[in-house]
C-alpha cells in the first residue's frame, strides 16, 4: 500500500510539473551578437536563477546579426523580442519597421572612448588625424564617435577611422596601430588585461548617448503585454542583482555561461565596469525608463549627419508602460 502511494506521488509530481512547463508561454529573445557576451549577463542571470520562469515565461534565445537586423526579425514576427541599443527604432521606424524600446538596461551610453595614455589624447580635439577603431560604420560604436568628433568641431575626415570588428580592435589597441577606439566596457577590459594603460571618456558628458534595450513590436505590444511585462520585469532584476553585487553576479553568470570558468576576477571586473559606466540612471527617470528628450537629441544628431533622413515621432520609439514607477 505504501508503495503504490508513493509511487502515484510521484506520477502526480511529474503530472503537474508538465502541466506547469505546458503552461508557461514560450518566448523567443534575439541577441544582436553572441549571447555569451558579458554585456548580456542579465539575460544569462535571469534564465539561470529561474526568474523568467517564476514570470510564466518559457524563454529560448537566439542570436541575430546586430542591433537593426534584431530590430527588423522582431518588426516582422521572426522573434518574440530582441536587444540592441535603445536608439535602433529611431532608424528602423524611419524606414517602416514597427518596432519600439520596452525599457532599457542602464541609464547610461553602452559605448565609451578609450584612449591608449602613451598617446597624448587628452581631448576630443587631440582625436585629429589619430587612427581610431570602430565596430562597423553602419553601427552604434561609428555613430557616437562622430558626436565626439563633432563636439570638437572635427568630422570623420579628420582622423583615420577604421572598422575593425571587435578582435580587430582589441588586437590593435594592443599593437598602438589605433590610439583609440569607441566600444564596450569588454574590449576596454581586455586591452587593460593586456597591460596597456588606457583613459576612458564617459561620452554621457558630451554626448547622451543610450544603453543596450529590450524590443518588442507594436504587435507583440498589444497582444501579449503581460509576457513583455514578465520578460522586463525578470531582465531588471538581474540588473539590480549586478548593481548590488559584481562579484556575485560574476558567480551566478559563469554557473550560467560555463565556458566563461576560470575568468572570475575578469568577469566580475567587467560587470564593476558596466555597474559604475552604464547602468546608473539619473533621477526623476528609474532603471529600465526612456528619456523622450535624450532620445530626441541624438535622432537630431542622425539627421544632420544623414544617418537618418526621416524623423520620426520619438514618442513612437519606445514605451515605458513596463517599467513601473
Amino acid at each position: 500500500m505504501i508503495k503504490t502511494l508513493k509511487t502515484a506521488a510521484i506520477v502526480i509530481a511529474a503530472t503537474l510539473a508538465m502541466q506547469s512547463a505546458n503552461a508557461a508561454e514560450k518566448m523567443t529573445y534575439l541577441f544582436p551578437a553572441p549571447d555569451t557576451l558579458p554585456a548580456f549577463a542579465p539575460f544569462q542571470i535571469a534564465k539561470h536563477k529561474g526568474y523568467y520562469a517564476d514570470e510564466g515565461l518559457d524563454v529560448r534565445f537566439q542570436i541575430g546579426k546586430g542591433g537593426a537586423d534584431v530590430a527588423k526579425q522582431v518588426a516582422v514576427g521572426n522573434a518574440d523580442m530582441g536587444g540592441g541599443i535603445g536608439d535602433t527604432p529611431i532608424v528602423t521606424r524611419a524606414n517602416g519597421l514597427k518596432v519600439k524600446g520596452v525599457a532599457l538596461l542602464g541609464g547610461q551610453a553602452l559605448t565609451q572612448i578609450a584612449v591608449r595614455r602613451d598617446a597624448g589624447i587628452e581631448t576630443a580635439a587631440d582625436l585629429r588625424d589619430r587612427a581610431i577603431g570602430v565596430l562597423s560604420f553602419k553601427d552604434t560604436t561609428y555613430y557616437n564617435l562622430l558626436a565626439v568628433l563633432a563636439s570638437a568641431g572635427l568630422s570623420k575626415n579628420d582622423a583615420s577611422v577604421q572598422a575593425l570588428g571587435p578582435g580587430g580592435i582589441i588586437k590593435l589597441m594592443i599593437s598602438g596601430d589605433i590610439q583609440a577606439m569607441s566600444g564596450v566596457p569588454e574590449w576596454v577590459a581586455a586591452v587593460q588585461a593586456a597591460g596597456i594603460e588606457v583613459d576612458v571618456w564617459n561620452i554621457n558628458d558630451i554626448f547622451p548617448a543610450i544603453a543596450q534595450a529590450m524590443f518588442a513590436s507594436d504587435a507583440t505590444i498589444a497582444r501579449r503585454p503581460e509576457a513583455v511585462q514578465g520578460f522586463v520585469n525578470a531582465t531588471l532584476k538581474a540588473v539590480r542583482e549586478i548593481q548590488a553585487s559584481p562579484a556575485q553576479a560574476a558567480s551566478d553568470y559563469i554557473a550560467a555561461v560555463p565556458s566563461h570558468q576560470g575568468k572570475e576576477a575578469q568577469i566580475t571586473d567587467i560587470l564593476t565596469r558596466y555597474t559604475q559606466l552604464v547602468y546608473p540612471t539619473q533621477a526623476p527617470l528609474q532603471l529600465g525608463q526612456f528619456d523622450e528628450a535624450r532620445l530626441k537629441t541624438v535622432q537630431d544628431f542622425y539627421l544632420h549627419n544623414d544617418i537618418v533622413r526621416t524623423a520620426v515621432p520619438i514618442a513612437d520609439t519606445f514605451t515605458n508602460q513596463f517599467v513601473s514607477n
